[in-house]
Order: C-alpha cells, then structure tokens, then sequence
C-alpha cells in the first residue's frame, strides 16, 4: 500500500505506528507530512517525511487528513491540486463533513472517520462513513488501515457520527473521569494513593474482561454483583436519588448535539 498522512500529531502518528506495525506499508511508501521541523527525526523512522505536501503524493493510493480542523481550509488547496480522481481521501478530522471536504477538494472519493483515544495503542474503535460507494480494493484498504488502531464500524449514514462522537469519540475521557472519581474517594476514604489506583484500575480492567467472556447483560452483571441490603444496593440506590444514568445520558446527549454543531457550522 501507498499511503500518506498529512498531519502528524497524536492521532496521525498513532495511524502511523500501526500501519508500520503490522506491515501494511513499507517505509519508503509511507509519506509523512509535519509543519514543526523538531519532530521530522522522530517521525523519520516510520516514513519519509516532509514539511508540505509534495508532488508524488499524487502516487499514493490513499490520503489521510490528520490535520486540526481549523487547518483544513488553509492546506486544502494545495492538497486538491495533487488529488488524482481514484485516490481515497480519507479524513480524521472532528466537524468536518464529508461535503464540506468534497467542495473543499473538488474530490469525490472521501471517507469520514471518527477514531478515539485508544487508537493510540491499537485498542481503539474507528466509525467511518463515506461520500460514495467505495470499489472492492478502496474498502478493503480502509478497514485494514482502520482496524489495524483496533477495530472499525462501517455507518450507512454520516449523521450517525454525531452521537458516534459523542459516545466513543468522547468516551474514553467519560471513562477517565469515573476512574479519577473512585480513585479520589478511596484515598478520600484512607486507602493509600498507588493502594486505590491499583484497585480501581484492576477492577475496571478485570470488570471489562468480564463483561466480554460471558454471555450476560450490564443489567445481569450487575444484579450478580448486588445483595439484598449489601454495599452495592447501597451505592445504587444513591446513584439512583442522584439521577446518574440520566444525568449520563443528558451528558452524551450534550456532546451529540454539540458534535452536530460543530459540523454545520463549518
């Protein structure tokens, strides 16, 4: 495969590493595209890197646009004067729609995908939609690149990536907050700080192992946990004077809306 990748920061690098990673594509056939100068030797090592997008980017048989939205509009004409017709372009980009990059480009051939932070480590979830129906060879390329950061869902609809936002894109730091949050109350509680954090992290992580091998709902699982009158109904029955599933489902609904937002406004 022929790849290039403009823009090189946690995400596009990330894309990077897993490409190489699992021999998707061979160095000299990675380009690699980096404003900052300093980090031109470190990205060296996984492709050829360059400063701007160059003439034989028009020889790569996929595009990934890993720029910050806000960027895109001063990078794209001179990305649109390379696009070669079969090329797929495929974007990263928060908020920008896949007609916003068609117009932008004078390209049909676009995939809009909406990673998350995991990706960085190869354990993320990638959703993907596209402006028109890809060939065999075009979806094949990018459910390999995509699932090579973990995993990747096709969507029929691009606006299903506003509540895809708002769910995996966001939802690592959902996660994040939760753990920080039960951490805090342990040591709050008198356990020792590296004491609540190896409890909390275990127990997410062995909670998640759980959840997969067996063939149980959330709801089962949780009802396996609680006792009549033991600790676990007592936590619940605070999150539920709380309102903490809806108070989380208000919160999702935010991002959702907020990430719709963000797309029309482009």
């Amino acid at each position: 495969m022929k790849i290039g990748i403009i823009g090189c920061g946690n995400m596009g690098t990330a894309f990077a590493r897993s490409f190489r990673k699992y021999g998707l594509v061979d160095h000299a056939d990675l380009h690699l595209v980096a404003r900052n100068p300093d980090r031109h030797a470190a990205l060296g090592r996984l492709g050829i890197v360059s400063g701007s997008i160059e003439a034989h980017f028009s020889t790569k048989e996929i595009l990934i646009i890993a720029v910050k939205p806000q960027d895109f509009a001063a990078m794209a004409p001179e990305l649109a004067k390379v696009l070669r017709p079969e090329q797929v372009v495929l974007s990263i980009m928060a908020g920008r729609t896949l007609e916003d990059i068609r117009r932008s480009l004078g390209h049909a051939t676009i995939v809009r995908a909406m990673p998350n932070a995991p990706a960085q480590i190869g354990l993320g979830i990638t959703a993907y939609a596209t402006a028109t129906e890809l060939n065999m060879h075009q979806t094949l390329m990018v459910e390999q690149l995509l699932n090579s950061t973990g995993r990747a869902i096709h969507l029929a609809d691009e606006s299903l990536l506003d509540p895809v936002t708002a769910l995996s894109g966001s939802g690592p730091a959902y996660f994040f907050h939760i753990v920080r949050t039960m951490i805090d109350s342990g040591i709050a509680l008198g356990l020792a700080p590296h004491v609540a954090h190896a409890l909390v992290k275990q127990t997410m992580l062995g909670s998640y192992h759980l959840m997969e091998q067996v063939d149980e709902t959330p709801e089962q699982l949780i009802r396996a946990v609680m006792s009549k009158g033991g600790t676990t109904e007592a936590a619940f029955r605070v999150f539920a004077q709380e309102d903490l599933s809806g108070t989380l489902q208000r919160a999702i609904n935010a991002a959702s809306q907020r990430a719709g937002e963000l797309s029309s406004d482009r």
